[in-house]
């Protein structure tokens, strides 16, 4: 997909430039690479820098509410420095790595709602233009998938995913939000759960896995959320669908009170800090089960409110 723009702040004759990312998704702390096509205008112009901008579409809670906004998760400074003179065209490769919880926004090619873009700057002689928004995909890691095509085989349904401001107290989280996935009950665990809220939160050594279940209430007891976390290494070689649901098990059994928010800095979707451990550290199921996880919440409609979603977001930015 290629974006173009004429500099808005130099004016009729400035420079253009095109960002053109090469095809395909890159996982999470994985490599981002593509080429930046800058073109001269009527003039010759000094190229200062020019820099990818890694932006989020990310909810806030507050007082009043929610809102959401473009957050800039990472920025990269690809090239600059050099005289780009009148009709000249140079072109910049480059190759950036992604930060480690960058958001997963498809499953199996399938999209999750999640908004993500690569905004270039371009400085020229003091004045910035910041240029349009090429959407970014970014697909699951190795561990991410099997996790997710082991809860597909289990019977969990996708119902939605979000990326929430905020910090996950108690763990290594970097970036100032985090990726919520939604997923509905299977069978086994409909009587007692709501729904599953899972977060993937990687690095370098492996993957934390932050899991949140929103139990039923009875009659005589209020429903809460009960909070647990695990970690695993991103070669871990486990029986998935054992694992998840032991995971699962344990979140459901859980009995932590719906309480210590403050210690995880992001309001009313607040996490008890109880840390549960499993060891060191969706496939051809989910194809099926992705009926359940991804295909189910991508089909017909909900695809095109997120394509809509997506533009309005682009659109939108480019009028700050």
């Amino acid at each position: 997909m290629v974006f173009k723009r004429l500099l808005g702040s130099l004016g009729v004759g400035g420079p253009t430039v095109d960002t053109v990312l090469d095809p395909g998704t890159a996982p999470p702390g994985g490599t981002l690479s593509g080429q930046v096509h800058v073109k001269g205008g009527s003039a010759d112009f000094d190229i200062e820098h020019i820099t990818l901008e890694l932006v989020a579409r990310v909810e806030a809670e507050h007082d009043d509410g929610e809102s959401d906004g473009a957050v800039v998760f990472e920025r990269f400074t690809v090239g600059g420095g050099f005289r780009l003179t009148e009709g000249e065209e140079r072109s910049v490769r480059f190759g950036v790595t992604l930060p480690w919880e960058t958001p997963i926004t498809e499953l199996y090619g399938q999209g999750l709602g999640i908004v993500l873009g690569v905004r270039t700057e371009l400085s020229v002689a003091g004045a910035r233009d910041k240029g349009d928004l090429d959407q970014l995909t970014v697909g699951p890691l190795p561990v991410q998938e099997a996790i997710l095509e082991a809860l597909g085989q289990l019977g969990f349904g996708f119902r939605s995913a979000d990326l929430e401001y905020g910090r996950i107290g108690g763990t290594g989280q970097q970036l100032p939000f985090y990726q919520e996935i939604e997923l509905t009950p299977s069978p086994q665990y409909a009587h007692t759960v709501n729904e599953i809220e899972l977060t993937f939160l990687a690095g370098p050594g492996g993957l934390e896995v932050v899991l949140e279940a929103d139990k039923r209430g009875g009659f005589l007891s209020p429903g809460h959320d009960a909070i647990t976390r695990f970690t695993v290494g991103h070669h871990d070689v486990r029986d998935w669908p054992a694992e998840v649901d032991g995971w699962i098990r344990q979140s459901v059994e859980h009995r932590a009170s719906y309480g210590s928010h403050a210690a995880y800095g992001h309001g009313s979707h607040g996490h008890d800090e109880h840390d549960h451990r499993s060891g060191p550290g969706m496939g051809t199921a989910v194809a099926a089960g992705a009926a359940g996880l991804a295909v189910g919440v991508v089909g017909g409609m909900v695809a095109a409110e997120v394509i809509d979603e997506v533009g309005d977001f682009f659109e939108g930015d480019e009028e700050d």
